[in-house]
Parts: structure tokens; sequence; C-alpha cells
């Protein structure tokens, strides 16, 4: 399929200290990035619902006084 000349080569430039340190420089990129997305990831929590609970009441209680025109039957 191949000649030998040309595994050769190949041999060659995939050993060739260039490749390899891209390589590396390559690996090295996305474990920083892998590394990152996780801590940003784990600072994130969901604010606590304490404001949330007083704000729905309100709403809840408003939506029955707008329901009743006070027309009287």
């Amino acid at each position: 399929m191949f000649s030998a000349e040309l595994r050769s080569l190949l041999f060659q430039v995939i050993t060739s200290w260039q490749v390899i340190a891209a390589t590396l420089v390559i690996l090295l990129y996305f474990a920083l990035i892998n590394y990152v997305m996780k801590a940003r990831r784990r600072r994130k929590a969901p604010p606590p619902p304490k404001s949330g609970r007083k704000t729905k009441e309100v709403t809840e209680e408003e939506e029955v006084d707008d329901s009743d025109l006070g027309l009287g039957d």
C-alpha cells in the first residue's frame, strides 16, 4: 500500500520534536479549558428562594382582588 520511503518519511514527521511539542501544547490547552469550565460550573449556585416566595404570594392576592370588579350581583 505505502512504499518503504513514504513510511519512513511519515515516521520521521510524526516523531519530530515539533509535532510532539505541538501535540503536548494542544493537550495542555484543552486540559486548561476543561478545568476552567468545571470551576465555573461549581461556583454557580442557585439564588436563595427567600424573596421569590413573598412576591408570588402578593401577586396571587392581587390577581384575586382584580377578578372582583365590585359590580355586585
